[in-house]
C-alpha cells in the first residue's frame, strides 16, 4: 500500500525516523515510537507487527522520499563500466549526508539491538549489491584490476565507501560533499580499473 493510500503507516515512518535523528536512541521502543506518531501500541502492531520490520521499513521509507531510484539511473543506464562507477559513486556518496543521523543512530545501536542491525544490514547490503554491480560492470568489459577478484573488488569499494568511512572525512575531517565524491571517484578508479 502506498503511503498516500495509507498516511498513518507515513505517519509512523515519519515519526520513528525524526526519533532515530534526533539520536534518542533510548526512545525508539515501541511504545515511545506510537507516542510520537499520536497513535496506540495496538494502532502501530497493526501496521508493523514487530521493532525489526519497522525499521527496516523506515530506512526504505527514506530511500522512497529521497526519490533513491531517481538518483540512481544514471548508474543503471550508464553506457559503459567506468561511467557507471563513477555514477554510482556520486549518487551513494551524495546520499550519505541525507541519511547520516539515522545511520548514526542504527550504527550505535546494532552492537546491542538484534532489531537495529537487521535494518542496518538491510540498507548495507543494498550498498554492497550496488558496488557489486559496478565492479561486475568493469569484470565484464575486461577493466577490472588484474590479481582482484569481483568479491575482494567489491569487499575494497563498499568499505571504501562505508558510512564510517564517510562520517570520518566529512564530519571528523571537515571535507566537503563535493572533495568526498571527487576523492573517492578517482581513487575507484585508480584502485579497481586496470586502464587507469
Amino acid at each position: 500500500m502506498s503511503r498516500k493510500k495509507n498516511p498513518t503507516r507515513t505517519r509512523i515512518l515519519s515519526a520513528t525516523h525524526r526519533l532515530l535523528e534526533d539520536g534518542n536512541i533510548a526512545a525508539t521502543r515501541m511504545s515511545d515510537i506510537a507516542k510520537a506518531a499520536g497513535i496506540s501500541r495496538q494502532a502501530l502492531y497493526l501496521h508493523f507487527p514487530n521493532r525489526a520490520e519497522l525499521l527496516v521499513a523506515t530506512v526504505r521509507y527514506l530511500d522512497e522520499i529521497h526519490d533513491v531510484e531517481a538518483r540512481l539511473a544514471p548508474s543503471r543506464e550508464a553506457s559503459d563500466a567506468r561511467t557507471r562507477l563513477l555514477a554510482w559513486i556520486s549518487a551513494w556518496g551524495g546520499y550519505i549526508g541525507e541519511i547520516y543521523g539515522t545511520a548514526k543512530a542504527l550504527m550505535a545501536m546494532q552492537d546491542t539491538d538484534a532489531e537495529a542491525r537487521a535494518a542496518w544490514d538491510d540498507r548495507m547490503q543494498a550498498v554492497r549489491h550496488g558496488c557489486a554491480a559496478s565492479v561486475n560492470a568493469l569484470a565484464e568489459e575486461g577493466l577490472l584490476t588484474p590479481g582482484l577478484s569481483e568479491e575482494e573488488a567489491t569487499d575494497l569499494l563498499w568499505t571504501m565507501l562505508s558510512v564510517p568511512a564517510w562520517e570520518q572525512l566529512c564530519i571528523r575531517q571537515k571535507w566537503s560533499h563535493e572533495r568526498y565524491v571527487s576523492v573517492m571517484q578517482s581513487s575507484a578508479e585508480r584502485m579497481l580499473i586496470r586502464s587507469y
